[in-house]
C-alpha cells in the first residue's frame, strides 16, 4: 500500500471510530446567546437608534427622502424590544457605503479577462490567448 493511500485510510478510519461517540450539550439562556453575538438589549437599542436621529446628517437624509423627523422618533418609541434589538443588529450588519453594483461589475470584467487570456472568448483586443 502506497504511504499516502495508508495515510488517508487510517483517517478515515479514526475519524469514523471518533464519528460513534456521545456528545455532550449544554442548555444556555438566551442572554448568553445574546451576549456571545454582541447583541445588545432592546431598550438599549432603541436608546441608539433616537442618538442616531439626532445627528445632523441623519436627519439631513431623512428629510431629503421626505421622512419627518418627529415622526420617526414616534416610531422608534413605538418598537417593541424585540423590533429594536433586530433593527439594531441589522444596522450592525449593513455595509457602510458599499454598494454590490461596483463589485458586480469588477468581477464581470476579470472574469472577462481570464477568459479572454485563457483564449475562450474574444472581448479585449489588448490581449493574447495562451493557446
Amino acid at each position: 500500500m502506497r504511504p499516502a493511500t495508508r495515510l488517508l485510510s487510517l483517517l478515515l478510519s479514526a475519524s469514523l471510530a471518533l464519528a460513534g461517540l456521545p456528545a455532550h450539550a449544554v442548555t444556555i439562556s438566551a442572554e448568553q446567546v445574546a451576549e456571545s453575538e454582541g447583541i445588545t438589549s432592546g431598550a438599549a437599542q432603541r436608546e441608539r437608534l433616537l442618538a442616531a436621529l439626532e445627528r445632523e446628517d441623519v436627519a439631513r437624509v431623512l428629510a431629503d427622502r421626505g421622512v419627518d423627523l418627529d415622526q420617526a422618533r414616534l416610531r422608534v418609541a413605538a418598537l417593541s424590544d424585540a423590533e429594536a434589538a433586530r433593527l439594531g443588529a441589522e444596522i450592525d450588519r449593513a455595509p457602510a457605503g458599499a454598494n454590490d453594483v461596483v463589485g458586480s461589475l469588477i468581477f464581470v470584467l476579470v472574469l472577462l479577462l481570464i477568459t479572454d487570456i485563457l483564449g475562450y472568448t474574444k472581448v479585449f483586443p489588448f490581449t493574447r490567448p495562451i493557446r
